[in-house]
């Protein structure tokens, strides 16, 4: 199931990642490029939720939608994070730390599923909440000004994207208590 529409979808988040970082190298004035890569990630954030939706209405859901949809995700966000990095709008820790975490909990879930314990890691709400509060506080970031002429969204970002850090790091520790058990009986075998 290579072609179904969620994830065809899903594949649209990947294809994003050069046209989100290539708008900032575009000859436009700040504010609009800052508008651009703005709108442009939240569509595709929407993608995220709108292809899972899609897959279990149409019953298009298949393993390599499974395994696409958060490889599509992390890339997303990564390269995002990577962008407001270089801007200087989000703090190298924090990237490190989200980027880090991402890392670590998929090595984790693969390994988990080769020893077939996959259910001890599954996604569980605070992760959720993790990329909830990151898909928020990214377009914030990449925004950078005024929003309705009220919410500084560069302020707001940067708090957000502190507690993303502080939820992944939450979750990481979450994800790895969970696969404790599993690890210790495999370690001890």
């Amino acid at each position: 199931m290579f072609f179904t529409i969620p994830t065809l979808m899903t594949w649209t988040r990947i294809v994003a990642i050069p046209l989100i970082v290539g708008v900032f190298s575009m000859p436009l004035e700040a504010e609009t490029r800052n508008l651009i890569a703005t709108v442009m990630f939240i569509a595709f954030a929407i993608t995220d939720w709108l292809d899972g939706y899609l897959a279990r209405k149409l019953n298009q859901t298949s393993a390599f939608g499974a395994f696409l949809d958060p490889v599509a995700d992390k890339f997303l966000v990564c390269a995002s994070l990577l962008v407001l990095v270089h801007l200087q709008r989000a703090d190298v820790l924090v990237a490190l730390i989200i980027i880090g975490r991402e890392i670590a909990i998929s090595a984790l879930r693969e390994w988990m599923a080769q020893i077939g314990a996959s259910k001890s890691v599954a996604v569980h709400m605070l992760g959720k909440l993790k990329t909830t509060v990151q898909m928020v506080a990214i377009p914030f970031l990449l925004y950078d000004g005024r929003l309705f002429g009220m919410i500084d969204t560069g302020v707001w970002g940067t708090w957000l994207i502190w507690i993303a850090a502080i939820l992944t790091v939450w979750s990481m520790v979450y994800y790895l208590q969970k696969a404790l058990p599993e690890i210790r009986a495999r370690m001890g075998k």
